[in-house]
């Protein structure tokens, strides 16, 4: 299993972070992506991933909900940062996509404007150093898809290549359409094995109407701590407990959670690069 997306630099893991990679290890995860979200990731981030090369892969972005006053000196501490430490795969120890980026609504729309300026901003990035995305969108998903197409359409009027994945995807059918038509992927996490969670009857549906999403468009991924899943619900979650998630998918599509594991991997590769 590769977990696409963990904030294994969370305080939460750090005063036991051997153990907690090793539980991991154990437990067949292949690989962790971390993405940053703020101006302590730009050494969080790159200080954890730095202690298990090809293990931990670090990314660098910053979150909607830390565009503030102070945004534009973050960027530029950020795109300063990924400057010097590099982009994987020429440095082993690079960067390995820009995120965790994108659009967020749901506390405050204060720095609207700005979280709009933000993200294009990284998106360009992304463009500019052939990176992938990792964009999170809450309460703006018709903004966030608008933005990633002006920019995939930019993308291709300047030759160059805008890829990524929606992190804890769980909008609308017709909008994870849109996303696939440009090739990008959806991540999946812990919701999915939430009681009252539909996300997959939307992924695999069973009306006819539908064809399902391809399971090499989708990524497994944790958020970890956050979102664990069911029944680790409510506790801090692990890159480990994406079986549950595999076993959630298999179930909906018929097949095994090999097959699942298998095919979320293959799609995880391709995306990043990851060894």
């Amino acid at each position: 299993m590769i977990d696409t997306h963990c904030h294994i630099d969370d305080e939460v893991f750090l005063p036991e972070l051997d153990a907690v990679v090793a539980r991991q290890r154990e437990a067949g995860v292949e690989a962790i992506l971390v993405p940053g979200v703020n101006k302590s990731s730009l050494q969080s981030v790159p200080e954890v991933c730095g202690k298990y090369p090809g293990y931990l892969y670090p990314a660098l972005g910053l979150h909607p909900e830390d565009v503030g006053a102070d945004w534009q000196d973050v960027l530029a501490d950020t795109r300063m940062k990924i400057d010097e430490m590099g982009v994987f795969p020429a440095s082993e120890t690079g960067v390995i996509a820009i995120g965790e980026i994108g659009l967020d609504y749901h506390w405050s729309t204060e720095y609207k404007d700005a979280q709009h300026e933000a993200f294009r901003e990284q998106l360009q990035w992304a463009m500019d150093l052939d990176l992938p995305v990792m964009v999170h969108a809450r309460d703006a998903a018709e903004d966030t898809l608008r933005i990633v197409k002006e920019c995939y359409t930019e993308a291709q009027r300047q030759g160059k290549r805008l890829r990524g994945v929606m992190h804890c995807y769980s909008g609308s059918r017709e909008i994870a359409d849109e996303y696939l038509k440009m090739g990008w992927l959806l991540g999946v996490g812990g919701v999915i094995t939430f009681k009252n969670c539909r996300l997959a009857e939307m992924l695999c549906p069973t009306d006819g109407k539908k064809q399902p999403v391809p399971l090499s468009s989708l990524v497994l991924e944790t958020d970890a701590p956050y979102m664990a899943p069911v029944p680790h619900r409510g506790k801090p979650n692990e890159s480990r407990y994406m079986t549950y998630v595999a076993a959630r998918l298999a179930e909906a599509y018929g097949t095994t959670e090999k097959a699942v594991i298998e095919a979320t991997n293959r799609a995880a590769k391709a995306l990043f690069g990851v060894k």
